[in-house]
Order: structure tokens, then sequence, then C-alpha cells
């Protein structure tokens, strides 16, 4: 009887990393292997004259009667000369009656596993509470293909605040180390290189294939937890649209599919039933109603990001339209808006201030198609044969900079305007780009911008359900004025004499300083060190105000960071 042990779930509704496997200096996991499969006591008759009978059925003598060949009957030995016959035409010939069977030769298409190699990094992430120092290095492993040009794509994340890269091809024993040529925080995903040209010999590189369809084989391929050799899994895709890409908070088009990814899979190339690569993997779905649900970085992104680089030099991002939107699927206010009955597309609700378009397009104007293409009422368009996609497929098909199409209706007047696309502009922004976290300290009060990654590190991973109110409502729904603005706030108070009764505020927005708008953390500092005023005077959210002396503060910061060790009162990106 086989027994097994199953691992328990997470009780997690996102989709999660498969990302790397866990640091080298995490305490080891309980096991979750697979018993052996426990087998009988074989009887024993210790002595006895006779054996126990056992259960079931009574096992059947072993000894038989020898059978007498009878002879074949005329017509028996046509009916066989027959299939001979037919054998031989076919190519099959019967061993008993003739020479040795020939075999089909079966062609098989093989991925390129050769190309798949293993990627090592060592990690040193920024550390939010401390900005101005960093967090203790860790490493991980996941995987990588080689491409044509002597190029390695990954994930993003695999890579992401690395301090060191290396690469191990399947079956050999040394360690490449590899240079980060760009790194796509959207789409999730790396491109590297390695300078010694040992590593190239004897690789063919991955090709592409295209977009597969629905119940399209597919065979990932990695190198997850369990073991430090190559792995294959196998499924078919089993979903296509566009779906939230975890590590960046975007949405682009994804691939659903039913193989498993398991941590260390991120990078790893999915290829179709031809050998050809579809996607990368780089997330899957942990939660106690799901199973098997993973998620594949489509061809189509791939060669975005690739064209991207190869055509700026530089990872330039995917842009947006830069807009909110409301589905038009009611009648009534079809009716309101001055649709006619055979028109359709979404409402604009709000156009982001610090888009190009905002200086066209109004709020309640009728998005009728993009690029000439028709939008329906439910904001999507049709893509292939059956299916339909959200419209905003369209626009990550552009590149930064290129210019679109679009038809409005706007007073029951069909308009056109070429608008030009830039990437999306947040006021809390998705990612830092691998820089260090900016800060500015006086008196003990230490003052940060807020990013994504910096409410994930005050507040966990579920931090869209820990972090304040206040800041969640600027997350979700504020828009930049100006491509310059950050939500500046005081993240903790460094406890001193100078700031006796302030020592609770933490992670609270400051609106204004001595009466003046803070834009962003620079504008802040430059004021606070110029500052001739007697008080240095901040208005914090909820009506709060923090006031301390202009010369005793600035003679006490200088106390403060000699007491816990930090070697400057800002971060380097705000000195003059």
């Amino acid at each position: 009887m086989t027994r097994t042990r199953k691992r328990a779930r997470r009780d997690d509704s996102e989709p999660t990393n498969a990302g790397d496997t866990s640091p080298d200096d995490a305490a080891p996991q309980p096991s979750t292997a697979i018993h052996a499969a426990e087998s009988p006591p074989a009887a024993a008759n210790n002595g006895d004259a006779s054996p126990r009978r056992g259960r079931g059925r009574p096992k059947k003598s072993s000894k038989r009667k020898d059978r007498v060949a009878e002879p074949m009957s005329p017509e028996s030995e046509r009916r066989l000369t027959r299939q001979q016959q037919a054998a031989e035409q076919n190519g099959h010939v019967n061993s008993s009656v003739g020479p040795g069977p020939e075999w089909e030769t079966v062609v098989r298409v093989v991925p390129a596993m050769d190309a798949v190699v293993k990627v090592f990094c060592v990690h040193t992430d920024p550390n939010f509470s401390l900005p101005w120092q960093r967090k203790r290095q860790y490493s991980s492993s996941s995987s990588g293909f080689i491409i044509g040009g002597r190029r390695v794509l990954t994930n993003a994340h695999s890579v992401e605040h690395h301090t060191q890269v290396k690469l191990k091809k399947r079956g050999s024993d040394t360690k490449y180390l590899a240079t980060v040529l760009a790194i796509g925080t959207e789409c999730d995903i790396a491109l590297l290189t390695v300078n010694d040209d040992e590593f190239w010999e004897g690789v063919t590189p991955v090709e592409f294939g295209d977009l597969p369809a629905l119940q399209d084989a597919v065979t990932v391929v990695g190198y997850p937890i369990g073991g430090d050799t190559i792995s294959v899994t196998s499924g078919v895709v089993s979903r296509i649209e566009v779906l939230s890409y975890v590590h960046a908070t975007t949405e682009l088009l994804g691939l659903q599919i039913d193989a498993a990814i398991n941590s260390g899979n991120s990078g790893g190339p999915a290829f179709n039933d031809k050998g050809k690569c579809v996607g990368i993997a780089f997330q899957s779905l942990k939660h106690d109603d799901a199973e098997n649900i993973g998620y594949v970085i489509p061809t189509p992104v791939i060669k975005h990001f690739i064209g991207d680089y190869e055509k700026n030099g530089v990872y330039t991002g995917f842009p947006v339209l830069g807009i909110e939107w409301q589905k038009m699927e009611n009648p009534d206010l079809r009716v309101a808006m001055g649709m006619a009955s055979d028109q359709k597309g979404v409402r604009i609700r709000r156009i982001e201030p610090t888009a190009p378009e905002s200086e066209v397009l109004k709020s309640s104007d009728i998005l009728l198609s993009f690029d000439g293409v028709k939008i329906a009422n439910d904001g999507t368009i049709p893509f292939r044969d059956g299916e339909r996609i959200g419209f905003s497929y369209l626009v990550s098909q552009k590149y930064t900079g290129d210019k679109a199409l679009v038809k409005v209706l706007r007073d029951s007047k069909v308009l056109e305007f070429k608008i030009k696309l830039q990437p999306h502009k947040r006021l809390i922004p998705a990612h830092i780009n691998g820089k260090p976290p900016s800060y500015y300290i006086v008196a003990g009060f230490v003052f940060s911008a807020v990013s994504v990654p910096y409410l994930r590190s005050e507040y966990g991973k579920d931090y869209e359900y820990e972090a304040p109110v206040k800041l969640l409502d600027r997350h979700m729904h504020a828009m930049a004025e100006s491509p310059d603005e950050q939500l500046v706030v005081i993240s903790q108070v460094l406890v001193a004499d100078i700031n006796i009764g302030y020592e609770d505020i933490v992670n609270t927005q400051v609106i204004t300083f001595n009466g003046k708008p803070v834009k962003n953390l620079k504008s802040l500092a430059n004021m606070v060190e110029s500052c001739k005023d007697e008080y240095l005077k901040f208005e914090l959210e909820y009506q709060q105000v923090v006031v301390v002396k202009t010369e005793t503060a600035k003679a006490a910061t200088l106390d403060i960071l000699a007491m816990h060790c930090i070697p400057s009162a800002m971060s380097d990106d705000l000195k003059p």
C-alpha cells in the first residue's frame, strides 16, 4: 500500500511569483516527499508442514498439460498467406515466418533543453525601514534560456537588486559570471549576457514560435525545487487573456496553463510541440480552490521587450493610454450619452494629467476605436476566432513615443485624434528601478517617498489590506499632477529630546512646509535646508502639525545621525 503526505496549501488568493528558490541560509523545510511503497511481509512456513491459506480466490496450479500441435487446415494456411503478403506490402514482416522486423523511424521534436540554464543570483534588497543601508544578502536560483545574439532571457524578479549573477549550463559544472543588460519590470523579463566565449560553445539558441491556441500542448522546462537537475512538466494552454503581472502590478497579455510551475521555474521557457518557445514561466496561483494554475509570458510580450531594447539601447517600458474608463452596457446610459444604436465604445471617466492625451481627450468622451479597431461596450476587441480580449492589448503592442489614431464621440459628434503614447507615471510608483530609496532626516524625523516596494516592506505582501486607508486611497485612485510629484511621508521618528511628543508619528503624509505645498522629497529637503525662519512647521494629514525650532533642530540632527551611525542626513539623489 502506498501512502502519501500532502503539503499544506497557502491561504493566498493572489497570483504569486513562482520566483526564486529559498535562500541558501534558510532553515531546512519539513519533508514532503512521497513515502516508498510498503511491501507486505512474505508468508513464512516457520517449520509447518503446510503453509497457511490466504484470502481470495485459490491459486491456480502451475501444472498444465502440454497441448499437442494440431495440423493446420488448407483454409487456415491460405488465410495466413494473405496476412503475410499484406504485412510485407505495409513494411511489416512476421518474425515467426520471415526475416527480422523493420521498424518505422518515428521523428519526435525535442525541445532545445541544452539551451536552458540555471540562474544563480545574490540579491541585496533595499531597507526601507532604514533607508541609509541595505538588507542582508541572500541567494536564489531560477531558470533562463539562451536566445540569439549571445543573450539569455530570465525573469526580472529573478535578478532584481542583484549583486552578482551566475549561469550554469545543463550538464556543466562551471558557473559563468553574467552581466544584466536590461530589466523590464512591467513585463517581468530580464536580458543577460556572458563575456566568456566558452559559455556559448555547442549551444543552439532557442527559437520563438507563434502565440499558441487553446488546448495546444506546452512543455515547461526549468530548474524548480526538488532537485538540482533539469525538470520537465507538460500541460495545455487553458486560457489566454490580459492578466495582472504580480511583480509590477501591471496588466499585459498572458497564458494560463495547467502544467506545474514551482519555485525555481521562473524564467524557464515553455515549448510547443514543435520545439519552439511560446513563453516564459513567471508566476502561479496559490489558492485552496485552485490546482495546477500557472502563468506564462507569451511571445508577443517577449518580442516587444527585445524589440524595445534593440530599438532604443535601453528598456523604455510599455506605454499606456492614461485613462480610466467605464463600461457602456446600460441602454439608458448609451442613449443619454448620445450614442446611436450601431455605436459601441467605453466612457472616459478620468485622464492622467501627465499623459499626452490629456490635451485632446476630455472626461465623458466615448472611446469608439483605437487604431481602427472598434471597441465594444464592455471594453473588449476581437482577438482571434471566437475570442475577445481587453482593448489595452492594442496599446501594449505600441512602443514608447509611437502615435495612435483614436476615435471618440463628443456631443454626438465623432472626432479623431492622433495621440502620442508614453509609459504610465504613477503617484506611487510600482518600482524604484533598482535604485536605493530616497530619504531625508532633520531633528530625528525621517522623510521618505512612498512606493509599492515601500508599502510591501512596511506592511507585508498583504499591504493592500494592512496599510492605512489614506495611503491606500492615494495608491489606488490618486493621479500625479506633474511628472516629478511624489507622496512624501514621515516614515518614523528617531527619538531625541527635540522631538518629544512626536514619537508616535508613523507613515503620515506631509502636506505643507511653512505654508508651502510639498511637491516631492527633494523640494522638501531644499526648503528645509535653506529655511531662515525661526521655526520649522510641517502640516500633516488629519490636520496634524509638527513644529520645532530651526536652529535647535539642525544642531540636534548631527547628534542623532552620530547616535544611529547614519552617514548622511539625505540620500545621494537629494544632494545638490
